[in-house]
């Protein structure tokens, strides 16, 4: 459970997101895009989590491959094929992070582990609809929607994460007595486009730890979630 001083944090980070204005679609190194009501698979890690010639050759072989798209596709096809692209793409990336030898594992740490759960679950209800998440030693899925706000608009996905990164970092930070980043700045965001995609998404992220070979049965993992639909 939170603590008085928790809650208090975490309150002023909500205050905070009243500083960012919703954009259904940004970009800084990677594009963002949050169709307004949408449901959202993001994944977030931590800084330094994969090396540097690793994400080089992810980024230049998917530059590669989109070229392949727009030059050999028919154009009512390109969508579909990047789509396609994607998934595969993080696929990649993602079992980077599982088999990861290097960088930090913080989050392996329960006390981490617990700051980065309780955030998640206080802002559900009023930020966000959490429907899953779990929690590994570099990084962590979540499955959510933005909610509106009383003005019609809905939470910006931008702020939400920059809400939780702020508040898990210094906290983070305090238990390893450190300082510097703790989070890598920017995070994967995908739009789940269905009810389909939905359970495959879901089932993706509660499997994770079962992929990385630490449990056997999701519900095993004490840093997952799903909600009781």
């Amino acid at each position: 459970m939170q603590n008085r001083a928790t809650n208090a944090i975490c309150k002023i980070a909500v205050r905070v997101m009243s500083n960012y204005d919703y954009k259904p679609e940004y970009e800084r190194h990677l594009p963002h895009i949050q169709p307004p009501g949408a449901c959202l698979f993001v994944t977030i890690r931590l800084a330094g989590s994969i090396p540097i010639e690793v994400l080089e050759g992810l980024k230049l072989e998917a530059e590669e491959r989109e070229r392949v798209i727009e030059q050999t596709a028919v154009a009512t096809t390109q969508p579909h094929l990047r789509y396609q692209e994607q998934k595969r793409q993080f696929g990649r990336w993602d079992d980077v992070l599982d088999r990861a030898e290097s960088g930090p594992y913080w989050l392996s740490q329960p006390e981490i582990a617990t700051i980065v759960v309780d955030s998640l679950h206080f802002l559900d209800g009023d930020v966000y609809e959490m429907d899953a998440f779990s929690v590994m030693s570099n990084h962590a899925h979540l499955v959510f929607s933005p909610l509106e706000k009383e003005d019609g608009s809905y939470h910006a996905l931008q702020t939400i994460m920059h809400s939780l990164k702020r508040h898990t970092a210094r906290e983070g930070n305090k238990v390893l007595d450190r300082k510097g980043a703790f989070w890598q700045h920017e995070s994967y965001d995908h739009v789940v486009r269905d009810r389909r995609e939905w359970e495959r998404i879901v089932a993706y992220v509660l499997n994770n730890p079962v992929k990385a070979g630490l449990v056997e049965r999701w519900e095993d993992w004490p840093w997952s979630y799903l909600k009781n639909k």
